[in-house]
């Protein structure tokens, strides 16, 4: 399954606990504002290759099943679709010049025509499209995809990161992970951006989704590209003339632990924060190019990417999602302390169409919780991510705000279906909701229970 990277944080925020109103909120749409709210905003529902195609309960195997899913999904609100064409297998559910079509796994078999039947059917209702990859995976932890089939590719491009706490470096397939590639590597972002002008050439498409556009966390990349390019970043930016003899990578992080199973820094070395600020660097110019790449071939197909909601601590993966504009290192209400003096010229929300912030989280309301009802931004909170994503992107670009409905334990469907009202009061892009197949095979979600009722409910507020 997707969206992997809030998991580890969950201790961070175990110990703030979310009201569990027992029954559904049935209160209708706010008196003061009587349109609907599905006119005023866009709801978006994932639909995810792996757990919807090949799953062992997934329906979208066959057309049918599809259709069948789909109409309901136009019942109870919906109005777009992100489909997932590319996995983090490297592999793409249609003919690729540049990859593998993955047709079967795990016995079952794909449609031939999956992508472009999806999105016909999706547009017949009127649905907007959106296709999505996983731009810097290219292996499944299983042991297959791009990078096993390329052995060259993948000795040169493989993730190289912190493996324990001793900072002994190898690649991230020793660690049990998927397979990144690392993001600085010119043919990595080659291979992305072919990818990308391929699925923007070959269907009709609203927007782009680019997921997983950022390292695997903060213990990477530490190989030898990286080291190259931040010597030379060093140089450029900062006139830095012994930057070629720094001690790598210890003078960017001196020892390591570890919380919750993640690898991070004990102690930080004196080129650290200048690490951060090129790894944030190389993700924004690959944004930049790819924008460019889309628009060049369908300037009015929207852009845009999803990140995860916690951006006190997204900086970890070298993304930052906020606009240019916003100085986290300027910023004296809201302290952040890895932030340095040109971390802020790193934001790329102005490149984006559409931003879709992770908002996984069971505490929908700051007021819920007696920790966080003093907050406005608490990034670890629906309402508190929210704020803080309007914040820091200076309102450049329409958010979404999204809720994954499957793996995070709600206490019941009513919390499903007031943090989908909530969602879509605040923002003003819309909503995101990860994953449709949460909503119809219980098996894959943590009520155990279908869930379109629920959503429903959180759409059209009855």
């Amino acid at each position: 399954m997707r969206h992997t990277l809030f998991i580890w944080a969950i201790a961070l925020f175990a110990m703030v606990s979310c009201s569990k109103d027992e029954n559904p909120d049935k209160k209708g749409p706010d008196t003061e504002n009587p349109d609907p709210i599905e006119n005023k905003r866009e709801v978006l529902v994932w639909v995810d290759a792996s757990s919807n195609v090949f799953g062992t309960y997934g329906r979208f195997d066959t057309k049918e099943g599809i259709t069948e899913i789909l109409d309901i999904l136009k019942d109870v609100g919906t109005t777009g679709l992100v489909v997932g064409v590319k996995a983090s297998s490297g592999y793409t559910m249609y003919p690729s010049e540049y990859t593998t079509e993955v047709t079967q796994r795990d016995g079952k078999t794909r449609l031939t025509d999956y992508v472009p039947f999806i999105v016909s059917e999706a547009k017949k209702r009127n649905f907007k499209v959106y296709l999505s990859i996983t731009t810097f995976v290219d292996g499944d932890r299983r042991g297959f995809g791009y990078v096993y089939d390329n052995p060259t590719y993948r000795s040169k491009y493989e993730s190289i990161v912190v493996k324990n706490t001793a900072g002994e470096l190898g690649p991230i397939s020793e660690t049990g992970k998927n397979i990144f590639v690392n993001p600085a590597a010119p043919e990595v972002q080659e291979r992305a951006l072919n990818i990308v002008k391929e699925i923007v050439r070959k269907f009709d498409l609203d927007g782009m989704i680019l997921d997983y556009g950022r390292y695997t966390d903060v213990s990477a990349d530490f190989s030898e590209i990286s080291k190259q390019q931040f010597i030379s970043f060093l140089e450029t930016k900062y006139n830095d003339t012994q930057a070629k003899n720094m001690n790598f990578p210890t003078d960017i992080v001196s020892s390591w632990r570890e919380n919750s199973g993640q690898i991070l820094p004990a102690t930080t070395g004196k080129y650290y924060k200048q690490w951060l600020i090129y790894r944030a660097q190389v993700i924004k110019d690959f944004m930049i190019k790819t924008r460019t790449a889309v628009k060049t071939i369908k300037p009015n197909v929207e852009f845009g990417v999803y990140v995860g909601g916690w951006y006190s601590t997204y900086y970890q993966v070298g993304v930052n999602w906020a606009s240019k504009d916003y100085d986290p290192f300027q910023d004296f209400e809201v302290r952040f302390d890895w932030a340095s003096p040109g971390y802020g010229a790193t934001g790329y929300a102005e490149e984006m169409d559409i931003l879709m912030t992770g908002n996984y989280f069971t505490q929908i309301k700051l007021a819920d919780n007696p920790v966080t009802s003093t907050m406005k931004y608490h990034w670890w909170s629906i309402e508190g991510s929210l704020n803080g994503a309007s914040y820091i992107t200076r309102n450049k670009v329409p958010l979404f705000g999204s809720l994954d409905i499957g793996n995070v334990s709600y206490a019941n469907t009513g919390e499903i279906t007031k943090a989908i009202r909530y969602v879509l009061s605040k923002t003003s892009g819309g909503i995101m909701l990860f994953d449709v197949v949460h909503m119809y095979a219980p098996q894959y979600n943590q009520l155990k229970e279908p869930l379109f009722d629920a959503v429903k409910a959180g759409i059209k507020g009855n």
